[in-house]
Parts: structure tokens; sequence; C-alpha cells
């Protein structure tokens, strides 16, 4: 017993220092796009893009490098594009839904139609690195026990009908969150027949990533919940 709690101070505390601290990463970590723009060049869409190799340097949108920024949940899919590929970053929810959720969030993930990448993600977020519950954030097993859905993967015509009972039997009020290129415009699969048309189910936080690393979804979760320090709230330049 003495000797497995000298290895345990030995180990030291694993967990992330997120949000108190600036995570590290590692040098081929590929985090938000920052992009020179081309002359008249639409703007960069973060919502859809890979984070692949073959989508950094010379593009149509303009010259593309990956910077070591995690933070890039936005509100609104439209805050995911700008010329310059700088997201606008997620705000809280009203004061009320705060009060609901603020200290204690349950969540139901929805597979529409996955690789299985986002899914490890969203797994290792329980782990003793990242450890999502003490801030008081869990996956449950039904929609009847959560107060909002996490949906990654595209929808495809198989799952529509899945996902659409999945959302009414979560308890209103609720929250949707789309994690992952797949979910948010299609991914590589976008413009696929097999893709189902858009629910109309609202989405209140977008997660960008192929998959997004999971202090890209924690830290939205977080500021959708107006929980990080005063100092966090705004990206690193």
């Amino acid at each position: 017993m003495l000797e497995f709690l000298r290895l345990r101070l030995r180990q030291g505390t694993p967990t992330s220092p997120f949000p108190g601290r600036e995570p590290g990463f590692p040098e081929r970590f590929r985090g938000l796009p920052v992009v020179e723009p081309a002359p008249g060049a639409p703007p960069f869409d973060v919502g859809a893009c890979l984070f692949a190799p073959e989508e950094g340097g010379e593009q149509a949108a303009g010259t593309v490098r990956f910077s070591q920024d995690f933070r890039m949940a936005a509100s609104t899919r439209d805050a995911l594009r700008a010329a310059t590929g700088r997201v606008e970053l997620a705000g809280a929810l009203d004061e009320k839904m705060r009060r609901l959720f603020g200290r204690s969030l349950r969540l139901r993930s929805v597979v529409a139609g996955s690789c299985g990448g986002c899914e490890a993600e969203l797994n290792a977020m329980s782990n003793v690195v990242f450890d999502m519950a003490r801030f008081g954030i869990q996956f449950v097993a039904s929609p009847r026990h959560a107060d909002g859905i996490v949906i990654t993967g595209v929808v495809n015509r198989n799952m529509r009908e899945a996902l659409r009972a999945t959302y009414e039997a979560t308890p209103g009020p609720r929250i949707v969150i789309a994690v992952g290129a797949c979910a948010i415009a299609g991914g590589p699969f976008a413009g696929s027949p097999e893709i189902a048309e858009p629910l109309g189910i609202p989405i209140d936080l977008y997660v960008p990533g192929c998959p997004p690393h999971p202090l890209t979804v924690l830290d939205g979760l977080l500021r959708l919940l107006g929980r990080l320090p005063e100092d966090r709230v705004r990206a690193a330049p």
C-alpha cells in the first residue's frame, strides 16, 4: 500500500489544467485555421474544414496554416465563416437556461452516421485527463434523463427519424450540440444523396473538427454554460 501511494505521488495530477491554465499541445496539433485571404475569395468555412494537411498552404480561400488554438466552438453556423478563419466564439445561454444547466448538464449522444472518430474524442472527455464530470457534465443512456443531445456524424436517411425521435423524447427546455465537420456540414460526404435533408432542429453549439479535440468540445460547453473564468472567455490572439 505504501509503495502504491509513493507511485501515485510520483505520477502527480494527470488532469488537464484547463481552464485554469493554457493546455499544451504537440507541435503536430492542427487547431484553428489562420487564413491570409486571397482577393475576392469566399469566406473560409471552419465548420466544413477537415483539418487535413492537404488543406494547409495555398488554397482557393488564400494561404492557410493551422494554429495551436483549440478554441473554435460557435453559437451559430455563420460564426464559423470568415475570410481570415477567425471564429466568433460561442456566447453563454440566457440566464434561465444557465440556472437550469450551469451546474449539472446531462447529454445523450446520437451517432447519426459516423466513422467513430468524434465518438472516441467524446469518450475521452470522461477519462482522468479531461474529466468533464468535474464540471457536472455527463453522458446518459436515455434521452428521457437528458438535458440535451450531442449529434455526431452526417445525418443519413436511415438515422433521420431516430434523431427526430431522440430530440422529441428529450424533455424541454433542451440544448442541441453538433460535433464535428460531418454533423455541421456533411464533412467529406457533403453533397451525397444519402444525407438527409435538414430536420429543422435548432442547434445551440457548433463544435468544428475532424474530429474535434476533447478540449475544443469542453471549451464550447463551458462557454455555453458561462463557466469559464473571465480571463479565458476570449481566445488567445
